[in-house]
């Protein structure tokens, strides 16, 4: 089985001093390899098989057979490092805490530690109407189960 470590160092290389980083590399007991990676203004497919050809030219085909599939996350997936968060500064996103807890808003900063949003939340108005006002709230990164982008069509 091709080493996970070994693939990472790899791709770690290969990626040095471009736009691209490394979102998240999975390797399955019968060696099938995917690769997620992503840049600040995404990835193409040209660029997904200029990836691939420069990580097989770094594996040997003979010493161990292998199915690689380079790709971008989707809209689906779930925010795993640091550069995707910064990269969706300013975009709609769904926070599901680790305690179950969700929450939907426009993130709007990111550290080391963790995130902040603006979040809609309903509050009386002095009129007894409920009125919707921003808040800001913040969540250290080990408070988060997952962020996923909102896809909006409006």
């Amino acid at each position: 089985m091709v080493s996970k470590q070994a693939l990472e160092e790899l791709v770690s290389r290969i990626t040095e001093g471009t736009e691209f980083f490394v979102v998240d590399i999975h390797v399955s007991p019968s060696n099938s390899i995917r690769v997620l990676i992503d840049s600040n203004k995404g990835v193409t497919v040209k660029e997904c098989g200029e990836l691939t050809r420069a990580i097989e030219s770094g594996l040997d085909r003979d010493k161990e057979d292998f199915h690689l599939e380079v790709s971008s996350p989707g809209l689906s997936e779930p925010l795993k490092v640091l550069a995707q968060y910064e990269k969706n500064i300013g975009r709609e996103v769904e926070i599901v805490t680790s305690e179950g807890q969700r929450h939907e808003g426009r993130l709007t900063g990111v550290t080391g530690k963790g995130i902040t949003f603006e979040e809609p939340v309903k509050v009386r108005g002095e009129k007894k109407r409920p009125e919707v006002k921003l808040v800001s709230k913040e969540l250290d990164f080990d408070q988060i189960r997952s962020t996923k982008l909102v896809v909006s069509f409006k």
